[in-house]
């Protein structure tokens, strides 16, 4: 029988450029979903600093990535938990990189992945990992892809993890509620919740796996009005969206029947299609180099 897996959706309110507050306050939260038994616990893009690239000193808040990222080791390691630790920051040279982790139950960084599609604003100060192929990775919860914010917008960057035979894809993002133009705003304020709420679950369907996407909240106190979207969520086929949240900061967990990912293939049958498609395309080189 296919395993479930208890997977805690931590939606951070991040303190601009207050990487040692944010830490404590996500390991506080992984804490309790560990309490829980949860088995997997993801965190969003940029919870460590926020994203506030041209304050004089988001460069300095991102120097000491590095010992984040081996806490959050320790911190998997102590409670028998998986942790995407969202993204962290990390200098090569002058440029930045946003980078993901999986990091494994026995505190060993199962995966990693640098952001290839960078948000339009984020090209001024980020470098994209390019033409560095989409991998996914074995974990302790079976196959396991990582993406991050806008990569969601590119259907391509899912079929190939799940052509490396990605069961789930954890999606850390930092997505507003104004990413879009005043124009693009005043055509719908909701544009970017439908956006998130509709793609989300879309990619799911076509790609019969488990879409893990964890967004920044907003603070508590300004309720629906913050300008955070937020809205976490794991997409599942058949079933839609699973635990969704506000847009204010919080906790959900999620129980994810991986048996339902192997009804929706024997349904609709896309990995079987793809590994035909893939075999097509192979015997066509071949006869054509000969």
């Amino acid at each position: 029988m296919a395993p479930i897996y208890k997977v805690a959706l931590v939606q951070l309110h991040p303190k601009p450029l207050s990487p040692a507050q944010n830490y404590e306050k996500a390991a506080s939260f992984i804490r309790d979903a560990a309490a829980k038994g949860c088995h997997l616990a993801v965190l969003p893009e940029y919870h460590l600093t926020s994203w506030v690239p041209d304050e004089p000193g988001f460069k300095d808040s991102c120097a000491d990535s590095v010992i984040y990222l081996n806490r959050y080791q320790t911190l998997a390691r102590e409670l028998g938990v998986c942790i995407v630790p969202g993204t962290i920051i990390e200098s090569d040279g002058d440029s930045l990189q946003n980078i993901a982790y999986f990091i494994s139950s026995n505190g060993e960084i199962a995966g990693r992945y640098q952001k290839k599609n960078l948000w339009h604003p984020e090209r001024r100060h980020l470098v994209s990992s390019a033409h560095e192929p989409h991998t996914a990775f074995d974990t302790p919860l079976g196959r396991v892809g990582l993406l991050i914010c806008w990569d969601l917008a590119f259907p391509e960057a899912f079929r190939e993890l799940i052509a490396d035979g990605a069961q789930i894809i954890c999606l850390p993002t930092f997505w507003s509620m104004h990413d879009v133009s005043d124009e693009g705003y005043a055509l719908n304020p909701d544009g970017e919740a439908l956006f998130l709420n509709n793609t989300v679950v879309a990619r799911a369907f076509e790609n019969t796996c488990a879409v893990v996407l964890v967004n920044a909240g907003g603070p508590p106190e300004k309720g629906e009005k913050t300008s955070f979207a937020g809205l976490s969520q794991v997409g599942v086929p058949h079933l839609g969206a699973l635990g969704r949240l506000g847009r204010t900061e919080g906790m959900s967990i999620v129980d994810l029947d991986m048996n339902v990912l192997r009804v929706a293939e024997e349904n609709y049958k896309v990995r079987e299609d793809i590994d035909t498609s893939l075999s097509s395309i192979g015997a066509g080189l071949v006869s054509n180099n000969y």
